[in-house]
């Protein structure tokens, strides 16, 4: 196993590469200069050109994006140009807290998700299916701008239940984990039914029916556990998802996540912490990607890795 994730590893480097690069060219195409974004609007000539060459954007472009590849293969992120901080240190300040929001997100996904998928499959046709699948198809419809807005409006604001933004305490995380969950847990829950409906119609579950074994074990027992392969590569595709879509919640909520960061980040045209964040999102889905992979063998012990 330990060759197979050697290889896996050496395989996404091109993809990291790619990440670099593709970044690396957005950034520096948008308009606008960052060393007037940085130094303001009645900066001296010499200001800017001190500020251009501490952050190298005085240099072509190849020859930035070399620099940068060195520093990164060092472990060096480089400084942001707006709080003169190390990225790096930028990162492991906001980055904490999406992994909270995302954790709390698949948390509720999870728990929700795949016992309606599981309670649907095996009440096919019934007003529970019926309720489970258009809740799925609502949840996978709705604009997660608008649910965080309306579940603000409403336990927040109205009822009073739960903050209205930022951090703190646990209360603080529902609003924003629930909000980002909705999109998941309506995946999540039609997979399971889709999956846990072709086991069950499989010869060795009715064989198992015969021989008189509990509908609960052949359920979780022989079912489940084989339905459970393609949820799990949901669930880890939606990981990474929920990473990259904790920038809306967090926007709504106040969270003072990467996706905050990012945003205002893009926004200052604060070149190496938005490759920064770029990266440290690309590198984290690539290993959730890898943990699922590993998964497999867990759940289905045929499947071996070379």
């Amino acid at each position: 196993m330990s060759t197979y994730i050697v290889r896996r590893l050496l395989a996404v480097l091109p993809t990291l590469l790619g990440v670099l690069l593709a970044v690396f060219l957005m950034v520096r195409l948008a308009p606008g200069d960052p060393a007037q974004l940085l130094a303001g609007e009645f900066a001296t000539p010499e200001a800017l050109a001190e500020i251009r060459q501490r952050f190298g954007l005085d240099q072509p472009w190849h020859v930035q994006l070399g620099l940068y590849l060195a520093k990164v293969v060092q472990g060096d992120l480089g400084e942001s140009v707006r709080t003169r901080k190390p990225v790096a240190y930028e990162l492991s300040t906001y980055f904490p807290n999406t992994l909270q929001l995302t954790l709390g997100a698949m948390t509720v996904a999870l728990l929700v998700g795949i016992p309606a998928g599981i309670l649907a499959a095996i009440r096919p046709g019934t007003v529970f299916d019926l309720v489970a699948m258009l809740g799925a198809l609502v949840g996978v419809s709705m604009p997660v701008f608008w649910f965080g807005l309306m579940a603000i409006l409403i336990f927040a604001v109205q009822l009073g239940w739960f903050p209205v933004a930022g951090t703190g305490s646990l209360w603080h995380l529902v609003l924003p984990a629930v909000t980002l969950s909705t999109g998941t847990t309506a995946i999540l829950a039609r997979m399971t039914r889709s999956a846990m409906l072709e086991v069950l119609s499989q010869d060795y579950i009715r064989t198992a029916r015969a021989k008189g074994l509990a509908g609960r074990v052949v359920i979780f027992k022989h079912a489940l556990r084989n339905a459970l392969i393609p949820v799990v590569t949901v669930a880890g595709l939606q990981f990474g998802t929920l990473l990259e879509g904790a920038v809306i919640t967090e926007t709504v909520f106040a969270w003072p996540g990467i996706g905050q960061l990012l945003v205002g980040s893009i926004l200052a045209r604060d070149y190496p912490v938005v490759q920064g964040a770029v990266l440290l999102i690309a590198v984290a889905f690539i290993l959730i990607n890898l943990v699922v992979d590993l998964l497999y063998g867990a759940i289905d012990p045929r499947i071996r890795y070379d």
